[in-house]
């Protein structure tokens, strides 16, 4: 029952929250978006003031009396640099970082000031992930990166943050939530599998020879000769060299069959979606990493053959939009 009526306030609060703080793209830290409390240290440190109180108001001791107006006003001085700790401090969504299935994706704050206030030990997390503890020195630009689990491909919004300090006492604890409009693409999980056979890749439109992954010679335009080694074909072998005594010399040839190399969505049968887009993802790394051209063929959707970075960083976007809402979802 407890726990029921614990779940039912923290949704009403999360709600209360999104309303009084929308999402946004950068914001200034005020006394409007800020919320101050004691921590459990301040509440007990508040009670030994009242119990201080008591005992100089009962037995009349100015000594006692001076002691707590001292520990009052130091209360006092902590709520308001535990309030400027945070106030006026600019904080604005950079850009997001894409990331796989099942790891995480990385987004970046830029943190700036107009003054030269120092502030020490500003903590921004999003629930459940280890916070990022920063510290500000004067007008600086300072950027962080907070990460968080992805768990499906496609677009991943912010989370929300919280931002939290309790400097410089631990006394009060001053903090806000904050909802930037960025999203991270999420790439399909890539599983680990071997980067499979020029030919089952799928290799334009020609089918390869019957030993085009074994001997890969070619038979058109001829590039030159290299000295024989043992095992290689007789028929490739230079009679006229080797009749002037310039030894044992084989012929080699450029290959004259298209070797684009195509990552099929249709040479994958027997698999689900998810399963074939993890499979193509894997082996786009694994080609992108090799240099190799490819291009990608999915419903609807093909890529010419390429290599480079913007390349894989195209193929993989599509993988990751593949059959997904146009607009940016909610968090993944």
């Amino acid at each position: 029952m407890i726990k029921r009526w614990r779940q039912i306030l923290d949704r009403r609060y999360q709600q209360w929250i999104t309303r009084r703080l929308p999402p946004i793209k950068k914001i200034r830290l005020d006394n409007r978006k800020l919320f101050i409390f004691p921590t459990r240290a301040g509440v007990v440190f508040l009670g030994l003031l009242v119990l201080l109180w008591l005992m100089a108001t009962n037995f009349e001791n100015n000594v006692v009396f001076a002691f707590t107006f001292l520990l009052a006003a130091l209360f006092i001085i902590a709520v308001f640099h535990t309030f400027l700790n945070l106030s006026g401090l600019h904080i604005e969504g950079a850009r997001a970082s894409p990331g796989f299935a099942g790891q995480t994706a990385e987004f970046e704050y830029l943190l700036s000031q107009t003054g030269q206030r120092q502030r020490y030990s500003i903590e921004f997390s999003h629930p459940g992930v280890e916070p990022t503890v920063v510290s500000l020195t004067g007008g600086e630009v300072t950027s962080i990166y907070l990460a968080i689990p992805v768990n499906r491909r496609g677009w991943c919004q912010a989370r929300r943050i919280r931002v939290h300090s309790v400097y410089p006492l631990g006394l009060l604890k001053v903090w806000t939530y904050l909802q930037f409009n960025s999203s991270a693409l999420v790439y399909p999980q890539a599983i680990d599998t071997a980067l499979p056979a020029q030919g089952a890749a799928g290799l334009g439109d020609k089918a390869p020879p019957e030993n085009y992954m074994a001997n890969n010679s070619g038979s058109e335009d001829f590039v030159g000769l290299e000295k024989y080694r043992l095992g290689e074909s007789l028929r490739h072998i230079a009679w006229k060299q080797f009749a002037r005594e310039q030894g044992l010399l084989t012929k080699h040839y450029a290959d004259a069959i298209d070797d684009e190399l195509w990552l099929d969505w249709e040479l994958l049968p027997g698999l689900d979606s998810e399963a074939r887009l993890s499979r193509l993802c894997a082996w786009t790394l694994g080609f992108s990493e090799n240099q190799q051209p490819y291009g990608l063929r999915l419903p609807g959707v093909e890529l010419a053959p390429g290599t480079g970075r913007a390349h894989r960083d195209a193929v993989l976007r599509e993988l990751a939009l593949f059959e997904q809402p146009k607009v940016a979802a909610g968090p993944v």
